[in-house]
Parts: C-alpha cells; structure tokens; sequence
C-alpha cells in the first residue's frame, strides 16, 4: 500500500533471465503485487520471475500489448497500475515519481518520459528518438495532448485504464493508451524518469524488422484514430 492505496505492477517478458531478478528486486517494497507476463520465454524468465517474488502469467500470443492484457487479467482490484520493463533499462525505485501524481489526484495517467530525463548514450537508438518525436507531435496535431514520449515506463489508475478498452496486442498499446486517454479527457502527465542500456538484446529496436514493424504499426494506429474523430 502506498496512502493506503493498493499499487499492482505488470511486467511484460520475454527471454529476460538475466534482467527479470534485478528488476524485481529494485520495485519498492510498498507495491502490492508484481506480476510478471511471461511472453513464450525460451530461457529461464519464469522461473527466475517467481523466486524473485514475483507472480508469473503465461501469454502465448505473441505481442508486448498481448503481455500487458494478460498481467491486467489477474490484477487483483489495485488502485493504480505500473507498467515497466524487464530489461533494466527503466530504474524501478523512481516508480513514486509516477504514482505519486495520481494518489495526490493530480493526474489520472502518468508517463515516464526517457527523451526529457537523464539517460545514458545509446539507451535510445536515433530511431527510436526520431518515431517518438513523430508521434508525438502527430499527437498534438490531433488531439492537442503535449507529449514527448512513448515510453513502456508508466502508471494510470485502474478504473481510468479499465474504461480505455484496450485492445492493441503489439506495438501500438503505449500509442493507443495515451490516444484513448486524450479522447476520454483524462488528465494525463509527463515526469522526466532515467534510462540506461539494456540488459540483452532489444526485441524492437535493436532488430531491422521490429523497427519497421513498430513504426508501421504505431502511425497506423494513429491515423485509424485521427480519421474516426472524423
């Protein structure tokens, strides 16, 4: 409990055993729960996950959005949701920067920005700057929302997150949370957070077919969202 607030944290994986422990290790110790979504590890992600503490879930469709419905299917009633990483690159103990703003009821939905705050060199390829970028002012130029990330790091309250419907199994669901946020009205935040390598090899950004797979799908998402508002 954090002001007697009830915090779940959902860990989307797949071939993370050298990164999972340190991770869960790292959650403050007043989270709730942490749930590990496991995405068809081939490696030892499981069953490091549950010694560590956490509780493991096994989605085998593929998708990191897949991963992230799976976790919010077995939440058990929490106040606010957390949504990180299992590669390290996000630093866990800055999650009160992010849960914080919604407890005090200043926010419904925080993201955790890696282009405003501080991160080492070559934790975000060129890439990935540049889609972020685009997104976000594609964002602005619809929906009039100030962002300047998409980052995996963030937190929403629960009932705000459940009324989203989401639904995007892959590389859209960061996109099409802030997008169905901005729709709905919902007071949205942005908290500088820190970033660093990963540990282990990137599924999206680190490989020529997750970059073109991810932009692809992130910018379709956006125009199917911007011709709808007609």
């Amino acid at each position: 409990m954090r002001d007697g607030k009830k915090i779940s944290v959902i860990i989307p994986a797949i071939d993370e055993e050298d990164a999972i422990a340190k991770v869960i290790s790292e959650i403050p110790a007043w989270v709730d729960e942490i749930i590990v979504a496991d995405n068809g590890s081939r490696d030892r992600t499981p069953e490091i996950a549950h010694l560590a503490g956490a509780r493991v879930v096994f989605e085998p469709r593929r998708g990191y959005g897949s991963a992230c419905l799976r976790g919010l299917s077995v939440v058990q009633s929490p106040d606010v949701v957390v949504f990180l990483d299992g590669d390290y690159s996000d630093f866990p103990e800055e999650m009160d920067r992010l849960v914080d703003p919604i407890l005090a009821d200043r926010a419904d939905m925080v993201i955790g920005s890696r282009v405003s705050g501080p991160r080492q060199p070559g934790a975000l390829t060129p890439q990935a700057l540049f889609g972020n970028w685009l997104s976000c002012r594609l964002l602005f130029l619809f929906w009039g929302v100030t962002f300047t990330d998409l980052g995996p790091f963030r937190a929403i309250r629960h009932s705000s997150l459940t009324a989203l419907a989401m639904v995007d199994p892959n590389y859209g669901w960061t996109v099409e949370m802030q997008i169905k946020a901005a729709v709905a009205g919902l007071r949205s935040l942005e908290i500088p957070v820190g970033y660093r390598k990963r540990i282990g090899a990137s599924k999206v950004s680190g490989t020529l077919r997750g970059v073109i797979g991810a932009g692809v799908k992130i910018l379709w998402l956006i125009g199917k969202h911007a011709v709808a508002r007609g």
